[in-house]
């Protein structure tokens, strides 16, 4: 049960590993583009492409739904970001329902766990494989992996890192329950007072606030990037910027304000130092270096 090309990744080890994977459960199609052509979701395409059959449920309580699922007498079901499950459904199979969250459970419950452990400057992250029960993101643990965060690292390249994390626990997993060798550990054994959450990204979220420090702004910005991007206002218009690096320094500007030579360099003055932007899009206009955007740049 997937839908992004995250959980395509965890389908394909499945297949890859030789397990007899019934059917893919999976978004509806949905109008997407100028022309608002029905689009097929990612784990849809690779479930087609290799012959599984694929449901599609509007709403997962459905009678003709839940009578379809029950007839492919699952042992297991797995799901990987995808939406959350009633009761009846996770609880179908013989072995249950196990799940693949991109964070070290129990911190960075929630939608958005790759953004979060980058926005608050962590240095490590992970996957977990959990069962499924009625809190989110709450149910045993089965395995973990740690993954680092490498200073360069933003949203994307860590989804890509976790993605192929995600899918090689996955495997262990599911070897582990079919030999009865994994020890399920309660997340309430592990869980520390200080639990850091990781909600839905809104807009909100994505504002930058110039009276942070130039780290905290920094790992904003590559918690962000490259979707949905934090943004600012330049010139009275809208920016929104993927990446930047940072100067510690007694900036001469008010905070908020930008300075640039015209030419090589855009900055804009935090509570201790300079944010330095490396690229950005102004709206209406393509994604670009510093250096380019500066040749059409006017204050």
């Amino acid at each position: 049960m997937g839908t992004p090309g995250f959980a395509v990744a965890s389908l394909k080890a499945l297949v890859d590993a030789g397990a007899n994977v019934v059917a893919v459960v999976t978004a509806p199609d949905k109008p997407a583009g100028r022309g608002m052509q029905l689009h097929s979701s990612a784990v849809k395409q690779y479930a087609i492409e290799n012959h599984l059959p694929v449901l599609q449920p509007e709403k997962l309580k459905n009678p003709e739904f839940l009578d379809a699922l029950a007839a492919y007498k699952a042992d297991l079901q797995i799901v990987v970001a995808f939406r959350m499950l009633p009761e009846l459904v996770w609880n179908m199979p013989r072995l249950g329902t196990l799940n693949v969250h991109a964070s070290l459970l129990p911190q960075y419950r929630g939608a958005a766990p790759i953004n979060w452990a980058i926005i608050n400057g962590e240095k490590e992250s992970g996957v977990t494989t959990f069962r499924l029960k009625h809190e989110i993101d709450t149910g045993n643990i089965l395995l973990q992996q740690k993954v680092t965060i490498e200073p360069n690292d933003n949203a994307g390249t860590m989804h890509d890192k976790l993605m192929e994390a995600g899918a090689t626990l996955l495997i262990k997993t599911v070897k582990g329950l079919a030999e009865g060798t994994i020890t399920e550990v309660p997340q309430a054994e592990i869980a520390t007072s200080q639990l850091k959450h990781a909600p839905k990204i809104f807009k909100e979220h994505t504002l930058i606030d110039w009276s942070k420090t130039v780290e905290q702004i920094h790992n904003l910005i590559r918690g962000l990037s490259p979707i949905p991007a934090a943004y600012t206002l330049l010139a009275g218009k809208s920016v929104k910027i993927y990446s930047s690096h940072t100067e510690l320094a007694t900036a001469n500007k008010t905070i908020g304000e930008f300075d640039t030579d015209g030419k090589t360099y855009l900055r804009f003055a935090a509570s201790d130092g300079w944010l330095y932007i490396d690229e950005l899009q102004q709206e209406g206009k393509k994604r670009m270096d510093t250096v380019s955007f500066l040749r059409g740049f006017r204050a």
